[in-house]
């Protein structure tokens, strides 16, 4: 896990903090674990974890006006200069728009700022600390630092409203830490902190002018192609070279980094057969120079690009998408490996894992992923996040009647209506999405509050109930059904709480808001896989996220969005621009039942233990479900009964990651005494929200 770590503190203050560290609660000296400092005092930066010397640079005006990148970014360091220059007058925008993905730290003077991404994947976390502000691109040190506790209302919201901004709002599973929404930075002035948007949101009342399809398809090429091309420029790294015990009798070189668990020298990408990964690997296996592995390394193919494909015996379905990434991987610059995976790589075959910063559902599938990379390259580009980026939310729909453009929603229904063989369908869409048009984003919030004390979660399935579910401002998670009636309360007082704050709403029309909500949690679930899957030396690379390509994306009228199998045509349009035209058969063609499939199958395998594991749960013990409840969840899932297996799936994972977060024994932190680490005393419950407002207004 690699992240950055600083803080801002009064003028008081830092004149007794040094470059080592601060001063800690019995007078020790306080700084990380492995870390490498990048600036001192009084407002230090430190770099921990396992960064790469080309992943950290840091460009010096005088002694106090700097900037920090951390992570992979195109811009050269004269470039850095000119953006610390411009940076200086306030403006923030421009530290966002390099190709790549990193985050970037500005001082000038006693201001800090330090800017999170589009997507949320680079997010920023801050809490009071020392008269001052601490920040961290991780809320686990953080949370260290100041002993927190659970914020049992977060964890609450996490399962009964995930997709919704106004239940979680800015807080994090530690209680007193907090997250800056994507598009913004936190801008720290001698302890003072300031969250500020850097990012133009789309305005409710004024539609945005109409963009060119074939501009706004053009620009999406660009982006990509220097996203891809800003990773293949970045030096080549031999992952182990300098621990390599030598030679090992019947072991040859790659033998021994197989021993080890590394992965394979060089560059390689999934090939899963879909579009994005597919994308990925032909742009980045047809641009100019040496894209593959290391000569002398792994394959010997030095222009060839390592292609993982994952085969999964375990559930059919996806016969089609394979032979696809074969057909794919003819390319004579694309070196082609199957991964083959049964029972053992099924969700919930292997719960055992690191403990990641916050939870997420992706734990109960990390041994999957995990075997998938085993198999790759150092570097490896994944196509993670390119469907939330590219694909219309259901609620666009919306947005294209307040546009007036009635038209455009003949093609998405007509799909529909064909999927679901009812001639009603239409007539359901065009009121759903008509009624989310005419509703104000406060009465969204305050239906969903509504919902949840009344216990209203029944939905219509298929394709139809999931569109017609997402037409509304906000729903409930596919794990509220499961939640005890004081954590539904409790959040729903957080909603209201929301539509009584100043200034509330997001100012955007429904879909775009709730396709950037998707996004912000596609994006921090992926963080979380990052951290769950770690395989020591490899990096994952998303270009789909990076800020450039978020951008470009967004150009996309909603008008091309909407189209049934838009996502498809926008790469096919992407790779043709790039000069890759030979495409096979059925390319883009989408499959989701395999995933689901798998999901049932290994929560059948994995019954018993899923049992054991609720026999006496943190959750029930934290007042969030009651055990016997789950259980018999379980049991019917397993039998078969049509429940949603998301639900299930967050459940497990929160469990999961309480566990593993009270089983832990060490901290982020050196000089601290050993009581200095989150949750110190376990879990212990504080009166929740709801019993406050009562007590607040004198009722029993």
């Amino acid at each position: 896990m690699r992240w950055l770590v600083g803080w801002s503190s009064t003028a008081a203050v830092a004149a007794e903090i040094g470059s080592a560290g601060a001063t800690g609660f019995d007078g020790e000296t306080v700084h990380p674990v492995g870390s490498q400092l990048l600036w001192g005092d009084p407002d230090p930066l430190w770099a921990v974890g396992d960064w790469r010397p080309d992943e950290v640079r840091v460009v010096q005006a005088d002694a106090r006006t700097r900037i920090a990148v951390l992570g992979i970014c195109g811009a050269t360091d004269e470039e850095l200069r000119l953006g610390l220059f411009t940076a200086r007058g306030g403006a923030l925008r421009h530290l966002t728009a390099w190709p790549g993905s990193y985050t970037a730290v500005v001082q000038v003077g006693r201001r800090v700022t330090v800017c999170g991404d589009l997507a949320g994947a680079r997010p920023v976390f801050y809490t009071p600390w020392a008269s001052g502000t601490a920040y961290a691109t991780a809320a686990l040190p953080l949370a260290d630092l100041i002993e927190a506790n659970l914020d049992f209302g977060h964890l609450a919201a996490l399962l009964a409203a995930p997709d919704v901004p106004a239940a979680l709002h800015d807080s994090t599973p530690y209680a007193g830490v907090r997250r800056i929404p994507p598009g913004h930075a936190l801008i720290l002035r001698t302890g003072a902190r300031e969250v500020a948007g850097y990012e133009q949101v789309a305005s409710l009342a004024v539609a945005a002018p109409s963009a060119d399809p074939d501009s706004a398809v053009d620009a999406v090429r660009d982006a990509l192609v220097e996203a891809v091309r800003t990773r293949l420029s970045a030096p080549r790294h031999v992952p182990g070279a300098d621990i390599d015990p030598g030679p090992v009798p019947g072991m040859g070189p790659a033998e021994r980094r197989a021993a080890r668990g590394m992965p394979v020298p060089g560059i390689g990408a999934d090939l899963s057969g879909g579009p994005a990964s597919g994308t990925l690997a032909l742009l980045a296996a047809g641009l100019p120079g040496m894209p593959g592995t290391v000569l002398g390394h792994g394959t010997g193919a030095g222009e060839r690009l390592l292609a993982v494909t994952f085969n999964d015996l375990s559930a059919a379905g996806r016969e089609a998408e394979v032979q696809r990434a074969g057909t794919l991987a003819a390319n004579p610059r694309l070196h082609h490996v199957v991964v083959a995976g049964g029972e053992e790589t099924l969700p919930y075959a292997d719960l055992d894992g690191p403990l990641t910063d916050e939870p997420a559902q992706c734990l109960v599938t990390a041994a999957r992923h995990r075997a998938r990379l085993a198999s790759g390259s150092a570097d490896h580009f994944t196509g993670y996040g390119a469907r939330q980026v590219l694909d219309a939310h259901p609620a666009r729909l919306a947005d294209l009647l307040m546009d007036r453009k009635r038209r455009h929603l003949v093609r998405p229904v007509a799909a529909l209506a064909k999927a679901d063989g009812s001639v009603l369908v239409p007539a359901r869409v065009y009121g759903a999405a008509r009624r989310l048009a005419r509703t104000p984003y406060r009465t969204g919030v305050e239906v969903l509050a509504e919902r949840l004390l009344q216990r209203r979660f029944d939905e219509s399935g298929g394709a139809v109930g999931a569109s017609l579910a997402a037409l509304a401002w906000a729903r409930p998670g596919p794990a509220a059904r499961w939640l005890t009636g004081e954590a539904l309360a409790e959040v729903s007082v957080r909603l209201q709480g929301s539509t009584n704050r100043s200034g509330v709403g997001p100012g955007q029309r429904p879909g775009d808001h709730r396709a950037r909500t998707a996004l912000a949690r596609h994006a921090a679930d992926l963080r979380i896989l990052e951290q769950a899957v770690e395989i020591r030396s490899q990096r994952l690379h998303v270009p789909f996220l990076d800020n450039q390509v978020v951008r470009a994306c967004r150009t996309l009228p909603e008008t091309l969005r909407v189209r049934p199998g838009a996502r498809a045509e926008i790469l096919r349009t992407v790779l043709k621009g790039a000069g890759i035209a030979d495409l096979p058969p059925g390319w883009g063609a989408p499959s989701h039942g395999s995933a689901a499939a798998a999901a049932r199958t290994g929560l059948r395998v994995a019954a018993d233990s899923l049992l054991t594991l609720f026999d006496t749960p943190l959750l029930a013990q934290a007042g969030l479900v009651e055990a016997r409840v789950v259980r018999k969840a379980l049991r019917a899932a397993a039998a078969g009964e049509p429940l949603p297996l998301d639900g299930l799936a967050d459940l497990v994972s929160l469990e999961l990651w309480l566990r593993r977060l009270l089983a832990r024994r060490g901290t982020c932190w050196t000089g601290t005494p050993a009581r200095a680490r989150a949750v110190p005393a376990g879990i212990t419950r504080v009166i929740p929200a709801v019993e406050s407002v009562r007590g607040a207004r004198g009722l029993t």
